[in-house]
């Protein structure tokens, strides 16, 4: 007995030094902040700032940019490498629309001091404040007037990388911190609307982004269960958007929508296709593979709701499909919507139009946002 109380001892003796070796270790190295969805992102929390580490999603492995969140006015030593960010971001140059919309949405648009790609943003309060002069156009996204952008002096300027671009040219040379959001590289709907958790940090208004994140999530969820509760033997079958030229750009399986459109309880008949970007098809091999289906949802863009012969002008072929011959086709015209601003970041609204159409049973659900049915 006696020796097994010393036994006991001395694991114990073990196990609290462990306990108390891994608390000085976690303390070192920060707190993590979970992140439940996104892929790309990761966020440790210091004393005296928060790191946050951003994965190249082309490079398996790699790191696209590490940035060292600071509050402004505070001395922070010792820092890893990384670019510092003073937060909260008060003066911001956006290239994106979406991310403009996001701003909104937490209402931190009057934090959007310049914008690029001004003919893209589909955002009434933008323009507004653009033609009294309060947010400055800063010109095509591609080769930006870096004289207004330095003339405006920002805090940060956020624009979207893409695979192998050798850097932002004369926007890396002018020493502001560019925050590269990568988020549209991210797999699933919640893990991209879950970046919204990241910008919130960089604007202040982290709980009130932590909280929209919690309504979208919530939303989105309890919509994924209300379409599987649907007892159908034979779903409805859906065919994404139309042709592009000679080419049929198709939803891959992995993609966001391919992955809404599981979601909604529907067949897709690229479902089984791992691509997460759009693959390209002719219109043989698409009538092939869904010239059966019971619904066509497509985008486009126009000054008004495009009709069955408007489509047929288009390409003849689609009379083929039987979606077009039963009269259940849809239409997403992201001219007249805010599909491209929204959606991104309010998945459940996306996944709420696709559960409407294809459910067309179940009641109570909001009128459609985006998609409108083509009328002859």
């Amino acid at each position: 007995m006696k020796y097994l109380l010393i036994y006991l001892q001395i694991v114990l003796a073990v196990l609290l030094s462990s306990c108390h070796s891994q608390t000085n270790r976690l303390q070192e190295e920060g707190d993590i902040v979970c992140f439940r969805y996104a892929e790309y992102i990761t966020v440790v929390r210091h004393q005296d700032y928060t790191e946050v580490t951003l994965a190249n999603p082309w490079k398996p492995n790699k790191m696209l940019h590490r940035y060292l969140l600071v509050p402004k006015g505070k001395k922070a030593e010792s820092l890893p490498d990384g670019t510092i960010v003073r937060v909260p971001l008060q003066r911001a140059i956006v290239f994106t629309t979406v991310h403009c919309s996001l701003l909104q949405m937490l209402h931190q648009e009057n934090s959007v001091a310049g914008v690029a790609d001004l003919k893209y943003i589909k955002l009434p309060f933008i323009h507004e404040q653009v033609k009294k002069g309060r947010i400055i156009d800063c010109g095509d996204s591609m080769s930006p007037a870096i004289e207004k952008m330095i003339d405006l002096r920002p805090d940060a300027i956020f624009l979207s990388p893409f695979e192998n671009n050798g850097g932002y040219g004369k926007v890396d040379e002018i020493d502001v911190p560019v925050i590269e959001c990568a988020d549209y590289m991210e797999r699933a709907p919640l893990a991209r609307a879950e970046w919204m958790r990241f910008y919130g940090m960089l604007f202040g208004c982290e709980r009130e982004a932590d909280s929209l994140f919690a309504v979208v999530d919530s939303s989105y969820q309890a919509l994924r269960v209300l379409a599987k509760s649907v007892d159908t033997k034979a779903p409805q079958s859906v065919l994404i958007d139309k042709m592009m030229g000679s080419v049929w750009y198709v939803p891959g399986g992995q993609s966001t929508i391919g992955q809404m459109l599981r979601d909604a309880n529907c067949r897709y008949p690229w479902s089984g296709d791992n691509h997460s970007g759009s693959v390209s098809q002719s219109f043989e091999s698409v009538l092939e593979e869904a010239g059966e289906c019971d619904v066509w949802l497509f985008r486009f863009s126009n000054d008004h709701l495009i009709s069955y012969d408007e489509l047929l002008n288009e390409h003849h072929g689609y009379s083929q499909f039987h979606a077009f011959q039963q009269r259940r086709v849809y239409g997403c015209n992201v001219q007249l919507s805010q599909f491209y601003e929204e959606s991104p970041f309010r998945p459940d609204w996306l996944l709420t139009d696709f559960i409407k159409i294809v459910h067309p049973e179940i009641s109570g659900l909001p009128e459609l946002r985006y998609y409108q049915r083509i009328k002859e």
